[in-house]
């Protein structure tokens, strides 16, 4: 049997605005959208393309739900996200920090080959290196 890696789940005070957010960063598509619950899925994925795939070689989504509490530590896990080598890393670092992604200090050392960036309810996530695998 494989479990395959279904939704990432991303706690959040204003669930709408926040799957927008990462659904323009990442040019991802809502496919649900409530006050209660949000779900996003790359822009790429169909009903009829998803039913070709074998079960364990569909990436997973995110999902964003509602918490009254807010953010107050680094987080446990994280996101890390690659351009790839034909594309201008900075040019997209900054691209994210138009859409409202700030730079973060996490303890991270001085000259990581990644930038830690948050979202904007604080959220950490990483722009690595480019690569092409």
């Amino acid at each position: 049997m494989v479990l395959r890696w279904y939704t990432v789940v991303i706690d959040c005070h204003d669930v709408r605005k926040q799957a927008a957010w990462w659904a323009e960063a990442f040019g991802w598509k809502t496919i649900i959208a409530t006050d209660e619950e949000c779900v996003n899925v790359p822009g790429w994925v169909e009903p009829e393309t998803v039913h070709e795939l074998p079960w364990e070689r569909i990436g997973p989504g995110m999902v964003f739900v509602p918490v009254p509490e807010g953010k107050t530590v680094k987080n446990r896990l994280h996101l890390d996200f690659a351009p790839h080598t034909s594309q201008d890393r900075d040019a997209e670092i900054a691209r994210l920090e138009a859409l409202g992604a700030q730079r973060v200090d996490v303890g991270q050392p001085e000259g990581p080959g990644w930038t830690v960036l948050a979202d904007p309810e604080g959220n950490e996530f990483c722009v690595l290196s480019s690569r092409d695998f």
